[in-house]
């Protein structure tokens, strides 16, 4: 189970008997998945629609929608996992506030502007450093910070299908089952794409670095 997701145990301790009536599980099981919501939210909030639309209130509304369907959830023994699913209604929400803000306008146009300070939460990507901050020197986490920004930027200049799976298997990390069944690819088709991905980040951090871009 990845680490930004709580424990899929627990998870499971808590579902019947919200779907039961009670209000304290059902309360508990939203409460203690509300912070990777807020962070998979964040994460994949146009930077075009952001000063419009409040990442807490897509959060807010997923919830909302998942105590509404919990029974249905439950009740359907669908086997994909709670976490997934949660995950699967913010994506929808996100599309929806997409296209309700954005309507026809380019997203190349956004794709030319600088990262905002939308992303100065998003430390938790950690592939620069494993150390926590207070262990790191103040240069340290200096290069950490530049390192980190480096690899945002890169990113944006992925297509979505690419950024999106390096979004799962490092920021969420997802296990390769986890990607490939959000996805609806087999375990074969999500690491290809997966390590095409990769390859093409590379790239393009090896293209910054030189100054070709």
């Amino acid at each position: 189970m990845s680490t930004m997701w709580p424990n899929s145990d627990e998870t499971q301790e808590l579902l019947h008997p919200a779907d039961a009536g009670d209000a304290d599980a059902a309360n508990s099981l939203l409460d203690r998945h509300r912070e990777a919501v807020q962070k998979m939210v964040r994460m994949r909030l146009d930077r075009g629609i952001a000063a419009r639309v409040d990442a807490s209130d897509i959060v807010q509304d997923v919830m909302l929608e998942a105590s509404q369907r919990l029974s249905d959830y439950v009740k359907n023994g669908t086997s994909m996992p709670f976490h997934l699913w949660l995950r699967q209604l913010a994506k929808d929400r996100l599309i929806d506030a997409y296209r309700r803000h954005r309507g026809a306008q380019r997203r190349s146009v956004d794709r030319e502007k600088r990262l905002d300070a939308k992303y100065s939460d998003q430390s938790s990507l950690n592939l620069a450093a494993q150390l926590p901050d207070h262990e790191l020197t103040p240069a340290a986490a200096t290069l950490r910070r530049e390192l980190e920004e480096r690899f945002l930027l890169a990113l944006e200049k992925l297509n979505e299908d690419d950024r999106e799976i390096i979004l799962m298997r490092h920021q969420e990390q997802l296990s390769s089952s986890e990607t490939a069944e959000a996805l609806g690819l087999s375990a074969a088709a999500a690491g290809m794409r997966y390590l095409r991905a990769l390859r093409k980040l590379r790239d393009v951090l090896g293209s910054d670095q030189s100054g070709t871009l």
